[in-house]
């Protein structure tokens, strides 16, 4: 198999039913800042079709490295540790390679 190179991630974020409008308000604001990184080809905030209290960013990235310089911003190290105590149970995340 052959990839693009780039890195599909899948975030969820099983949000608290009284902290939703928070967590979506919150959200905006890093998916702003996200998109405007280099390295970013998409990055969205979606609801669970089953569990609307279940968040789900779904982000796509050039490499690694954007990955890595996304992690280090102020505006991610900032806002998630905000987001993950808005949810009532741990976020997951799982990383896709990009078939070409």
């Amino acid at each position: 198999m052959e990839y693009t190179g780039h890195i599909k991630i899948v975030a969820k974020m099983p949000v608290a039913p009284e902290n939703v409008e928070t967590f979506i308000a919150l959200a905006s604001e890093l998916i702003e800042a996200s998109r405007a990184e280099e390295g970013n080809i998409c990055y969205s905030l979606n609801a669970d079709k089953k569990d609307p209290n279940t968040l789900v960013f779904t982000e796509c990235w050039k490499d690694k490295e954007a990955i890595r310089f996304h992690n280090q911003t102020e505006h991610f190290t900032r806002i998630l540790p905000q987001l993950k105590a808005l949810c009532c149970a741990d976020p997951s995340s799982e990383l896709y390679l990009e078939l070409k």
